[in-house]
């Protein structure tokens, strides 16, 4: 699930280390056109429907807060 995940998020942000980074979104790493891309992607591949009230920083700032909002969905 985790390499899933890593996958997909650095299919959309290559430059983006995503295994150290702890503040995707409080530091601006990721914007909300990244955002959309990732939920579509996640969406998508996990058959999971992400909604606007997970749409929370604390849902995106790390790869763990990734991999645990889609095995929360699931």
């Amino acid at each position: 699930m985790r390499e899933d995940v890593l996958q997909i998020l650095q299919e959309i942000r290559q430059d983006v280390d995503f295994e150290k980074e702890t503040k995707l979104i409080d530091d601006g790493i990721l914007d909300s056109f990244d955002i959309i891309s990732i939920v579509s992607e996640l969406n998508d591949n996990f058959e999971i429907e992400i909604t606007a009230d997970e749409l929370e920083p604390e849902n995106f700032n790390t790869l763990d807060a990734v991999v645990a909002l889609v095995e929360s969905l699931q």
